[in-house]
């Protein structure tokens, strides 16, 4: 994706923010602007309570398999100290190595993905949450990675604007 392609896409984001109202319309902006910077066949966002220590799925592209309701606990491994702690993006290329970090890896290969990028939500060096991109094994290439950095801006503008639409 050249520099023209990534303008024409934040530009169509920055659109679909300015006139949404819904909190899941804005996710689903966040997930068309990553299906075209990085491609994600599988796309979640994903909220974080570190008081109650658990994360909640906030949007889904599968909601059948990955529904939006209820929460699952933290668990302190080093995908945490990954994400959590150095608030870095965390990659994995195949599913042997996302089955050593995600217990529900058989659904994630059932949908035909084998790699992984999760990139973390930080705002005032808090943790919001993460976007959670999923596609065939390899597919995150250290090109691909390098381009989810555009992501982490609109990443923070997505969840402070759902945050906002789901109070209104």
């Amino acid at each position: 994706m050249n520099s023209e392609q990534i303008a024409a896409a934040l530009a169509e984001f920055d659109a679909a923010i300015a006139r949404e109202t819904d909190a899941d319309a804005i996710l689903g902006a966040l997930q068309t602007l990553c299906r075209q910077v990085i491609g994600a066949k599988l796309f979640t966002t994903m909220t974080v309570d570190m008081v109650n220590e658990v994360a909640r799925r906030a949007y889904t592209s599968h909601p059948e398999e990955y529904p939006t309701s209820g929460t699952k606990p933290i668990r302190y491994d080093s995908w945490f100290d990954i994400v959590h702690k150095e608030h870095k993006t965390f990659v994995a290329n195949t599913i042997v190595d996302i089955s050593k970090v995600f217990g529900d890896h058989e659904t994630i290969w059932a949908l035909g993905c084998g790699s992984v990028v999760n990139i973390p939500v930080v705002v005032g060096g808090v943790l919001l949450g993460t976007v959670n991109c999923l596609d065939v094994e390899h597919h995150y290439t250290p090109e691909r990675v390098a381009l989810s950095k555009h992501l982490e801006l609109p990443a923070k503008l997505a969840f402070l604007a759902a945050a906002h639409a789901a109070k209104a």
